[in-house]
């Protein structure tokens, strides 16, 4: 357990938190982003979330996964991959904010902001110089959350997920530059 503040936690998601998590996101995913999918978000969780490819990413080599305990109970998940470049910045040492997800009834408890500063000191001590994420442009929310906390845009791809609503499809890389 990694302690964040005196109400935060990190626990690590092991192989036997695989059904924990999807039940968790079953309700976490779609009260953010069910107006995105013409499923109202079924499809994603269920690939994204099922137990085999849950497995498969614990498995992924200087990946780190979380569940986030908010007042000691499970509010969320948060995982990072250490060593995974960004284009364009290939030359500095990179770590990727892979997912965060926080349920929406703990929102504004500034719980996602402890947790990137935790992220920012984790990745100074073992002299990483960026972090950076992919974040849906049709949550504006969340890019001016990243936006104050210092993060700048440097591209965007689309998402080809059959289900996914067209006009939402646009995703932005967004990185913060550490020393």
């Amino acid at each position: 357990m990694i302690n964040i503040s005196e109400n935060i936690q990190l626990k690590e998601i092991l192989n036997t938190d695989s059904e924990s998590l999807f039940m968790l996101m079953k309700e976490v995913y779609p009260a953010a982003y069910s107006h995105f999918w013409e499923d109202g978000g079924d499809w994603y969780v269920n690939t994204q979330y099922s137990k085999e490819n849950i497995l498969k990413e614990l498995l992924e080599e200087k990946a780190q996964y979380y569940f986030v305990l908010f007042k000691n109970e499970i509010i969320g998940n948060f995982r990072i991959i250490w060593d995974r470049k960004l284009a364009d910045f290939e030359t500095k040492k990179s770590v990727k904010l892979h997912r965060v997800y926080l349920h929406s009834k703990t929102q504004g408890n500034g719980i996602g902001k402890k947790i990137l500063n935790w992220l920012e000191i984790e990745a100074v001590k073992k002299q990483y110089e960026l972090i950076w994420l992919d974040a849906m442009d049709e949550q504006p929310q969340a890019f001016e959350f990243y936006k104050k906390l210092g993060y700048q845009y440097h591209s965007h791809c689309f998402l080809d997920f059959d289900l996914l609503h067209d006009n939402v499809r646009k995703m932005s890389q967004l990185y913060k530059e550490l020393i």
